[in-house]
């Protein structure tokens, strides 16, 4: 009975209806001089209103430490429902809901921007977003990756790529259309930065996109090397061939001692000599497709490091092998990489030939991005800045005896592969195959 009670004398709608009773009964009493009536009454009006203000108060805390959880993202927030007046229990259940309806947007929201956050991270397209302050909104793996960066929340903070980029990028506007690079631990690196506008919450945010024009230069160099190498490789074989072959035919039919012979043979000889010449440069044009299986690398490494050895007995060169982790795998030709691994095998022994120090670091792990990095260093004499600019190009060599198509037949084979070779200036002589 008590509780019965007490639940009634909390009714918001009793009070209201309570106080315009009263204050309708109060003022007639007024009004007909029945003051022994009319001072009860307005009492009693007075008090029902106090309480009506009072519970009136009691919703708008509810509504007001409602909306302050919400703003913290407390979604945690509920309000009882049983044991109270009707009234109240309809403005509970409907602060519930509220709470539950924002609450399922706030998770639907969340479960959007990791979707977009997964489908930015998968474009092959560096995407920063930035205010007019530096401030950094929004960006993606691939600009991370670009920029050499684990964390970037600020322009300021690209000072340690290059002292030009915060400027650039604080500096650039909507419609823009830029080239820069810089150079790190990891080569010369080549972007190109397109901008554009967008205003969210009255906030003007600039979206800039990076591309790495690196492997697109480099593709349309290999490129215009094999069509050349094509084209210089036909024409020679078109016209020595025949030329080798009546000398031969000819020689059958002279005798020993004739000088014409003689002339003839040295025709012959050294048309076949330049066939010989042709067709190694021919290999450059004519790499078979790769075929990708799983090996591992520690096996790998192994096996050409022995062979390197093997191949060039009479340097006395240290070998420093640190794979990790030990059983890491590589998805890619074996045989064809194992060509990629001589060629740069034999190129730092050859450099430390007369070096009694001589040491090769051979350094293989897979990094954050899943890229199978390896990397083949030597502590020979340091390529010149004016020669490593050339290093890739097809048959430019410094070498007395070199043919000048190991580099770019590797970075060739790389490129097939779906990977990259890249040369590191610095102390050491550095080569870096990377492998997505």
């Amino acid at each position: 009975m008590k509780r019965r009670l007490h639940i009634l004398l909390q009714s918001y709608p009793l009070w209201v209806t309570l106080t315009l009773l009263s204050t309708a009964a109060a003022t007639a009493a007024w009004t007909l001089s029945t003051y022994g009536m009319a001072i009860p009454l307005s009492l009693l009006a007075l008090y029902a209103f106090s309480r009506q203000v009072r519970l009136h108060r009691q919703y708008a805390r509810q509504a007001l430490f409602l909306l302050d959880a919400i703003a913290n993202d407390d979604y945690s927030v509920r309000f009882g429902e049983t044991g109270l007046p009707e009234s109240d229990r309809l403005y509970h259940r409907a602060l519930n809901r509220v709470t539950q309806i924002l609450g399922q947007v706030k998770k639907e929201t969340a479960q959007q921007e990791k979707y977009y956050e997964l489908i930015l991270n998968c474009v092959s397209t560096g995407i920063v977003v930035l205010d007019s302050r530096g401030y950094i909104y929004q960006k993606n793996n691939e600009a991370l990756r670009l920029l050499g960066m684990e964390i970037l929340t600020h322009t300021g903070q690209l000072a340690r790529v290059d002292a030009r980029l915060p400027q650039l990028l604080s500096g650039c506007r909507p419609g823009d259309k830029l080239q820069t690079s810089f150079t790190n631990e990891r080569g010369t690196t080549h972007l190109s930065i397109r901008v554009s506008g967008i205003t969210i919450r009255d906030k003007s945010l600039r979206i800039v996109a990076l591309n790495d024009i690196n492997h697109e230069l480099d593709e349309k160099e290999i490129d215009s090397w094999m069509r050349l190498t094509r084209v210089l490789t036909h024409e020679i074989m078109n016209s020595v061939t025949p030329i080798t072959s009546l000398s031969d035919t000819l020689l059958t039919r002279m005798e020993e001692k004739d000088e014409l012979r003689q002339g003839l043979q040295t025709i012959s000889e050294t048309g076949k000599g330049l066939i010989k010449f042709v067709e190694r440069y021919r290999q450059f044009t004519h790499i078979p497709t790769p075929v990708p299986t799983l090996f591992y690398v520690k096996g790998f490494i192994t096996r050409m490091v022995q062979l390197a050895r093997h191949r060039f007995p009479d340097t006395h060169a240290d070998f420093r092998i640190d794979i990790r982790p030990d059983d890491l795998i590589l998805h890619a030709d074996e045989h064809l990489i194992a060509q990629v691994m001589t060629n740069l095998l034999a190129n730092a022994l050859q450099a430390l030939a007369t070096q009694a120090d001589g040491r090769v670091s051979i350094r293989a792990c897979c990094g954050e991005d899943e890229a199978v990095v390896i990397e083949v260093a030597d502590n020979g004499p340091a390529i010149p800045p004016d020669v490593a600019r050339h290093i890739f190009v097809p048959f430019f060599t410094t070498k007395e005896n070199g043919s000048g198509i190991g580099l770019s037949i590797s970075r060739q084979i790389m490129r097939l592969s779906g990977g990259s070779l890249t040369y590191l200036p610095g102390k050491e002589t550095t080569f870096v195959l990377r492998f997505e």
